[in-house]
């Protein structure tokens, strides 16, 4: 998802250090420079993902970077969550990178795949995001499951807690505020340290299948 927070991040800085961005979007691209690249991709939808990845293999021979950053959160109390809310967040969170990187892998060879995943995966967890959680804990594991079958291709997965996005700016302070002590976070973290996460991932020979923690802003 390149059309708000993190992900517009990623691709304009990517984008301003020579990488040819492909990105996906779901509503709206207000924002997003011209040059990149971009497909409307709904993850709840297979045959959407499908015709996507088709459309990439037939475009593009080689892949060298693919960050899975899309994400949905549906939070509310445990007894009062649906099956199909709790089945919504687990195919954008899982299913959908999943199937991006089971049908994008064969173009990426000697490439980095990075998974967004969170803090809510292993150790700040809520008792209204029990789909959330579940979902990037799931992708924590997946990352370390697929390290083991995926040849030549190093995959990461970069877990952040609290960011300064356009969707945090907008959620209730009050609440944020009260997340933000109980899990002990001093600072939202600058989107621009997940960027620089990301660059020394693709220039390290940090061990495939890692998981990287993000905490505050200078750690």
């Amino acid at each position: 998802g390149v059309s708000k927070g993190l992900g517009k991040v990623l691709a304009i800085n990517l984008s301003s250090i020579g990488y040819e961005i492909i990105g996906t979007y779901n509503t709206d691209l207000d924002g997003v420079p011209d040059n990149i690249d971009c497909y409307k991709l709904n993850l709840n939808d297979t045959e959407c993902t499908n015709k996507f990845i088709s459309d990439i293999k037939n475009k593009y021979d080689h892949i060298d970077l693919l960050i899975n950053n899309a994400a949905l959160s549906l939070d509310n109390e445990f007894l009062n969550k649906t099956k199909d809310e709790f089945m919504k967040v687990l195919e954008v969170n899982l299913v959908g990178p999943f199937l991006l990187i089971q049908g994008l892998h064969t173009i990426m060879n000697d490439g980095v795949i990075i998974n967004i995943g969170s803090t809510d995966g292993i150790n700040t967890y809520s008792s209204i995001n029990v789909d959330y959680s579940a979902s990037k804990a799931g992708l924590i594991n997946l990352t370390k499951s697929l390290s083991l079958v995926l040849d030549n291709i190093r995959i990461y997965c970069i877990c952040p807690n609290w960011m300064n996005t356009e969707t945090i700016q907008g959620m209730n302070q009050d609440y944020l505020r009260s997340e933000m002590e109980r899990i002990n976070q001093k600072e939202l973290i600058d989107p621009i340290e997940i960027f620089n996460k990301v660059i020394e991932l693709i220039n390290s020979n940090e061990k495939s299948g890692s998981i990287i923690v993000v905490e505050d802003n200078n750690e």
